[in-house]
């Protein structure tokens, strides 16, 4: 996360209504000395005593599913939208050019599911990506053909991180001072991060 405390955000809150709402995310873990790197949807789940956990799943094929059994520790990055910013947009002289960004990043250890908590997370991340493209009915796995669901889990494994690290970055010049941040927001337009900064 970048290190400049502007930019920080520390509300739980607010990183996990993130992570939900950029719910496709890379995963990243060094098991036996080696880097790997994963991308997988996630649910947040909310757990007893306050712990927050993401699960996911994976394909069996993918490079980390085999360690998942044996459980490692990963970093987990949900990003947003992000813009380059150009100094000449600075009211102020004698700047450089920067990036304006939300990430959030999570840091936990992983287990697998087992098979029941893999149907419950299928049906959830289903439910969760549906209800997003409402007023379309959603779709269940009850449209499927008899079998058919339980043949394709089997090419697959889920997994949980139970979190125990949730930092943000949320760069939106908070850095600069405001006709900087005017002269940014008004050459993006339209764009996301623009929107964002006038928020």
């Amino acid at each position: 996360m970048h290190p400049a405390k502007p930019f920080r955000v520390e509300d739980r809150e607010a990183l996990l209504a993130f992570v939900r709402a950029h719910p496709f995310v890379t995963i990243a873990a060094a098991v036996s000395g080696r880097p790997f790197t994963a991308q997988a949807p996630v649910v947040v789940r909310e757990l007893d005593f306050g712990e927050v956990a993401l699960d996911f799943h994976l394909s069996r094929g993918n490079v980390l599913s085999p360690h998942i059994v044996q459980g490692f520790r990963a970093v987990v990055l949900a990003t947003g939208p992000d813009a380059y910013v150009s100094p000449d947009w600075y009211e102020a002289a004698d700047q450089v050019p920067t990036w304006n960004y939300l990430s959030v990043e999570v840091e936990g250890s992983v287990a697998p599911l087992n098979d029941d908590e893999l149907v419950a997370l299928l049906d959830d991340l289903s439910a969760q990506e549906e209800a997003r493209l409402l007023p379309k009915p959603p779709w269940t796995r009850a449209k499927m053909s008899p079998g058919r669901f339980e043949a394709m889990t089997r090419a697959i494994i889920g997994a949980r991180l139970v979190v125990d690290r949730l930092e943000g970055t949320f760069k939106l010049s908070q850095n600069k001072g405001e006709a900087d941040r005017a002269g940014v927001v008004a050459a993006l337009g339209e764009h996301p991060i623009a929107g964002l900064m006038r928020g």
